[in-house]
């Protein structure tokens, strides 16, 4: 078995540092790279794709809402031509930057609002889909199990990645339960290895009510800006690999 291991990356911003991107990038095997509207900023985004490809890392675009402020998890009402234009922009943007290093993005991954409004709204995540297909047909689109998301990226043409996260709680319907809910983050290692196993091997996780979901994982997240989130990450991937599950991006064979 196998499975890969990502996490979102190049969140600082000016002068404010998120994260400990360099230390997380020996655990992972793809970055989600932030694109400036949500977090981020043209530095960060070229500092974080020397990292990864320094360390074998596939790179990903990571767009969000225009919304430093709110980090990007605040929902925006945009038209899907909006949505468009900015996810189109952005992932152009960090498509440049990495070119420019010899390097090329292997997927993207909405954030924030944007994946999780995408992955139950259909006419956003087509306008997502067709901007990545319109931008670079070969990119992987990353998105929730059975979401809209999934299916306007196959429609499109796109290959496609079942998203499941380790240190989210979930709700019955398999979607994220809200950051306001008590226990939608969950920072306690063992307890993140234990649903990041059961996620890669029994393809099925444990909902906020106790019921038992079901869900196709292709790659696993783990939050960068989470407390602790490099030793986090090191514990998921020696679980892991000691259940017998390799750690590799989606682009490998």
């Amino acid at each position: 078995m196998r499975i890969d291991l990502n996490s979102d990356l190049g969140e600082s911003f000016g002068p404010w540092p998120m994260g400990d991107d360099a230390a997380l990038m020996p655990s992972i095997s793809s970055a989600n790279v932030a694109c400036g509207f949500h977090a981020g900023d043209p530095g960060a985004m070229r500092a974080t794709v020397a990292l990864a490809k320094a360390h074998g890392v596939a790179i990903g675009a990571h767009p969000g809402f225009p919304d430093l402020v709110g980090f990007g998890r605040r929902e925006i009402t945009a038209t899907p031509q909006e949505v468009h234009d900015f996810v189109l922009y952005q992932v152009a943007a960090l498509a440049g930057i990495a070119g420019a290093q010899g390097a090329r993005l292997q997927h993207v991954k909405a954030h924030g609002a944007l994946y999780n409004m995408a992955c139950r709204d259909r006419a956003m995540a087509e306008a997502i889909a067709r901007s990545v297909a319109a931008l670079d047909p070969t990119l992987i689109l990353f998105g929730l199990p059975n979401s809209e998301l999934i299916r306007a990226g196959r429609q499109a043409g796109l290959r496609v990645a079942a998203e499941v996260f380790a240190d989210r709680a979930y709700e019955p319907d398999g979607s994220l339960a809200s950051r306001q809910k008590p226990g939608s983050v969950i920072d306690d290692a063992a307890a993140v290895v234990a649903r990041a196993v059961q996620m890669a091997c029994d393809h099925k996780v444990v909902a906020i009510d106790g019921s038992v979901i079901a869900l196709n994982a292709d790659t696993i997240c783990l939050h960068g800006d989470t407390p602790g989130a490099a030793d986090l990450a090191r514990s998921v991937r020696r679980g892991l690999e000691a259940a017998g599950i390799q750690i590799r991006n989606l682009g490998q064979t």
